[in-house]
């Protein structure tokens, strides 16, 4: 019987650039062997062109992605949670690893300052796979 998948949670209050771009960097990396979910507590109507623009520009698609609610079952399903220092709260449930990773909102930035949001969030991102898979899998 195969290991079964951990799962991640980011979470930002709009869920519109740093957690899209955070769980699509994740979805991206991890190759299906992590279940990836990212939520905010007042999402946005839209995800941030500029977030877009910027994974785009390194082969990322997330023009389709929407701005998600954060759900108590959201945060009791997943086994990290990450907020992206944006003073949003989650619930607090027994045994989940939360994080809180300090980062720039790339909302109303140039696209020259979301790309370094972006890069920032993917050296977070390939640190946080090191730890969540065993080297090899």
């Amino acid at each position: 019987m195969s290991e079964p998948q951990p799962s991640v949670l980011f979470v930002c209050v709009h869920n519109a650039g740093r957690s899209q771009m955070a769980a699509a960097f994740l979805t991206h990396l991890a190759q299906s062997r992590i279940q990836v979910r990212s939520a905010g507590s007042a999402p946005a109507d839209t995800v941030n062109p500029a977030a877009v623009t910027a994974m785009a520009e390194i082969g990322i698609d997330m023009s389709a992605e929407t701005p998600k609610v954060l759900t108590f079952d959201a945060v009791q399903a997943s086994d990290v949670v990450i907020t992206m220092g944006c003073g949003d709260t989650c619930p607090v449930f027994p045994g989940k690893t939360y994080l809180d990773w300090k980062l720039d909102d790339p909302a109303g930035q140039h696209l020259d300052a979301v790309r370094l949001i972006r890069d920032d969030i993917e050296r977070r991102v390939r640190a946080l796979l090191d730890t969540l898979l065993p080297a090899g899998t």
